[in-house]
């Protein structure tokens, strides 16, 4: 058998080795358009910024190594122009030598991956411009810094390679400005989340410039401006292009494969497309979500990684079927880490689904233990079933940890209330005898009994401040007094029953403190005496911090900047 691969990196040299591991006799041929065929494209802006400084170190195999521990033919620097299903071949460009030529095989698999968007603006072209998806494009950029020593950088673009990318120009000492037409930064992430991952990037002096959409690049100055949509432009010594990614599949389209979402390549759970003996797997295919079970484009390597091992399964004569991707990530944000699993509450929303959803702030790891600091997490469920659906988290230490947690539950497809029962590893170091996944269960357990009605950020402006409803804030007389919302009164809740004829039988109350979890034990304590009572998700830190990052990006798209951001020009 001889199997052919265009495409090396994560699902095509995931491909390869599994097919000499299943089948020691296969030729394996893999064609690769760039000069490396397995490299690390997380890494990518680690090396810009100097976290990781021998380039060796992004390249995980050389077609020599994977040669000699696989016997698989890597052939970098050689582009697969057509295929051609009807004879089994296809044409193939030596980039270095110019040399074409025909390769036939018996199954092909298309690994292509997908390539940085490209708006359809003027000055894309130009050399102070650029992306980042290849090696090669991270040596572009890491040479024009040694070179140059650009003070300023804009980004256009604020996902995962515009976050990492920000973070490691900044610890070089350039003035950094993210710049994009949605009003919030990764789209994983619910607004109301998104609002911590901004707070971070303002802490550590990137500038955002959200809201805003850019017209166009011209070259100015010895720089680049970048023209927003009636706005003054930003000028800066360098533009990165980091607006996301589309599936490379020219080639599929030429050769007639049916195509899905953005031209991406349809395949089944057997990795298989349209035309016999084709497969293709990651960035450039179309798959299902698991959790919502639509048509999906999920660009991330462990997905790519396991359709390259399930493609390889059924070429050599097997049976594997892929399930789907929860889409679950993790990012550094500087000194804090953000991480998300299954839908959120928008996305679910937008799939008609009837959705509820805990908000909490609970510890790193036990409380008395030092070291321990606050997470934010946001578990996202379906109503009438209980079904677990999604959950965010930004924090520090054990975010990595949860979210794993999290995204097996959904896998395994648990109702959000099981969470309470999960037997989860405890020592005062590491977390506490509640873990905070637990924590969540407890949560949506109390919601799904009736013990907790909640009301939550968005309905807080909505809340008559008449005295026909009771708007109280169990926080301490002097957590009050540092800030509270409008109309809310203050009770501490320790004086809660000593003062509870103040308030007047027969009005819903409406409770907040800080976290959520006094405002809770005040709930219960009100419902022991009658009042009907909803406590308020997240607490005021949460409603602070959400309101405030709201506050500065409507005055960014009303006066054109972030009031952490650069001057426009």
């Amino acid at each position: 058998m001889k199997v052919v691969i265009v495409g090396g990196v994560a699902g095509g040299a995931t491909a390869a080795a599994r097919i000499r591991r299943l089948d020691e006799q296969a030729e394996i041929i893999v064609f690769e358009r760039s000069g490396y065929v397995s490299y690390a494209n997380c890494g990518l802006p680690y090396y810009i910024g100097d976290v990781i400084t021998d380039p060796e170190e992004l390249t995980l195999q050389t077609p020599e190594s994977f040669f000699l521990r696989f016997r698989v033919t890597m052939k970098v620097r050689h582009e697969v122009t057509a295929l051609h299903p009807e004879k089994k071949t296809v044409s193939v460009k030596n980039l270095e030598t110019g040399e074409e030529f025909e390769e036939s095989y018996d199954k092909l698999l298309l690994s292509p991956g997908a390539k940085p968007t490209q708006p359809r603006i003027p000055g894309t072209g130009i050399g102070k411009l650029f992306t980042l998806r290849t090696v090669e494009d991270t040596f572009r950029i890491k040479e024009y810094i040694r070179r140059n020593h650009p003070r300023s950088a804009v980004l256009s673009g604020g996902g995962f390679i515009g976050l990492e990318l920000a973070e490691n120009l900044r610890n070089l000492g350039m003035e950094v400005t993210i710049v994009q037409r949605p009003k919030q930064l990764m789209n994983p992430f619910d607004p109301d989340m998104a609002s911590f991952i901004h707070g971070a990037m303002r802490r550590h002096g990137v500038r955002l410039a959200l809201g805003h959409t850019v017209e166009g690049f011209e070259e100015k100055e010895g720089g680049v401006d970048v023209l927003l949509k009636d706005e003054a432009p930003l000028h800066a010594d360098m533009v990165v292009l980091a607006i996301g990614v589309t599936p490379d599949t020219q080639l599929a389209k030429d050769a007639g494969l049916e195509l899905g979402i953005k031209g991406s390549i349809i395949v089944n759970d057997r990795m298989e497309t349209s035309v016999p003996d084709v497969y293709a797997v990651g960035d450039a295919v179309q798959v299902k979500h698991s959790v919502t079970g639509q048509e999906a484009l999920i660009s991330l390597a462990g997905p790519a990684n396991k359709q390259g091992r399930i493609a390889a399964d059924n070429i050599c004569g097997g049976d594997s079927r892929y399930q789907g991707a929860l889409g679950s990530s993790v990012i550094q944000v500087f000194d804090m880490t953000a991480a998300a699993t299954g839908i959120n509450e928008k996305t679910a929303v937008k799939a008609g689904l009837k959705v509820d959803k805990v908000i909490l702030s609970p510890m790193s790891h036990a409380g008395y233990y030092p070291g321990g600091k606050v997470m934010t997490m946001k578990v996202v469920f379906e109503k009438e079933s209980g079904r677990l659906l999604g959950a965010q988290i930004v924090g520090y230490e054990g975010v990595d940890k949860r979210i794993d947690v999290l995204a097996t539950a959904i896998h395994a497809g648990m109702k959000a209330a099981d969470l309470k029962e999960l037997d989860l590893a405890y020592a005062p170091p590491y977390s506490s005898a509640k873990d905070p996944v637990n924590m969540a269960g407890f949560m949506v357990d109390n919601i799904s009994r009736g013990i907790l009605k909640q009301f939550h950020t968005e309905d807080v402006g909505s809340l008559p401040r008449d005295g026909s409803v009771i708007l109280l804030d169990v926080r301490t007389e002097g957590e009050y007094g540092r800030g509270h919302v409008e109309g809310f009164v203050n009770i501490p809740v320790d004086k809660l029953r000593e003062r509870i004829g103040e308030l007047e039988k027969g009005k819903t109350v409406y409770v907040m403190c800080q976290s959520g979890l006094r405002s809770y034990i005040g709930a219960r304590i009100l419902a022991g005496y009658g009042y009907d009572v909803y406590n308020f998700s997240g607490g005021y830190r949460f409603y602070d911090g959400v309101m405030n990052d709201r506050y500065l990006i409507e005055s960014a798209t009303a006066c054109g900047m972030d009031g952490n951001s650069a001057n426009p020009k």
